[in-house]
């Protein structure tokens, strides 16, 4: 569908720009909430004749946006949920949650304004984008967290707060990450190119050669103590037939 829009949009255009977008985003987004018009001939005659005027309106709702934004400097909100001890939300936190948290705090903000790929459905500071205007973007942090107790933790260490056990297995991930990290740096240094995967194949080598090694150990007594008896039974034999 083609449309004139009525303000600048991120990656779409400026204002009076005709383009072409899918009608569901045009009927959903741009068209309901005044941003753009359908492209026909009645309605661009109508923007060429107010455009002045359009313009002007745009300057001063943006006028209005950075106003506000100036109140939502460093803004944070805090989103209370029940979640499992690894984090993960019973349900989630849309963008309507955050519209209305930040509204609560002294700034109105609607639902069309939180730009939200998908809902939140973890705990922990979660940095969302507001457009209070095409050319006026702010963003605040979601705290969401099970308890106040909680999230005045994660304001206070910026992370969320996890059960012990799960911060057990981050550390043990973390842990084999930087290994891997330095394998790769030492085989840097050594002048060796590895390709993806190399250095975990080498490791793995390594570890499978050791265990080879650590086997001939044990194996070695054995094959002594059998070597032994064999000369003895030998030594034996040579005395009775003497």
């Amino acid at each position: 569908m083609d449309v004139i829009l009525l303000e600048r949009i991120e990656k779409l255009g400026q204002m009076g720009d005709i383009v072409t977008v899918k009608p569901g985003f045009a009927r959903n987004f741009l068209l309901p909430q005044g941003k753009a018009l359908r492209a026909t001939e009645h309605n661009k005659s109508h923007f060429e004749a107010q455009r002045a005027q359009l313009e002007a309106d745009n300057l001063k709702r943006k006028s209005e946006a950075e106003a506000v934004a100036g109140k939502m400097t460093d803004m944070k909100v805090v989103l209370i949920r029940q979640a499992g001890d690894a984090g993960q939300l019973y349900g989630s936190v849309t963008g309507r949650d955050i519209a209305d948290a930040i509204t609560e705090a002294g700034v109105t903000v609607k639902r069309g304004q939180v730009v939200l790929d998908k809902p939140i459905k973890t705990i922990g500071m979660h940095e969302v984008r507001i457009e209070l205007h095409g050319e006026v973007i702010v963003s605040v942090v979601a705290n969401v967290a099970r308890s106040r107790d909680e999230a005045e933790t994660q304001e206070k260490t910026g992370a969320a707060v996890l059960s012990l056990a799960q911060q057990e297995q981050m550390e043990i991930e973390a842990e084999a990450e930087a290994a891997a990290d330095a394998a790769i740096a030492v085989a840097e240094q050594a002048g060796v190119v590895f390709e993806e995967g190399a250095a975990e194949e080498a490791v793995a080598e390594a570890e499978a050669e050791a265990d080879a090694a650590a086997e001939q150990e044990e194996e070695a007594p054995a094959a002594d103590a059998e070597e032994a008896a064999a000369d003895e039974g030998e030594a034996t034999d040579d005395d009775k037939t003497s």
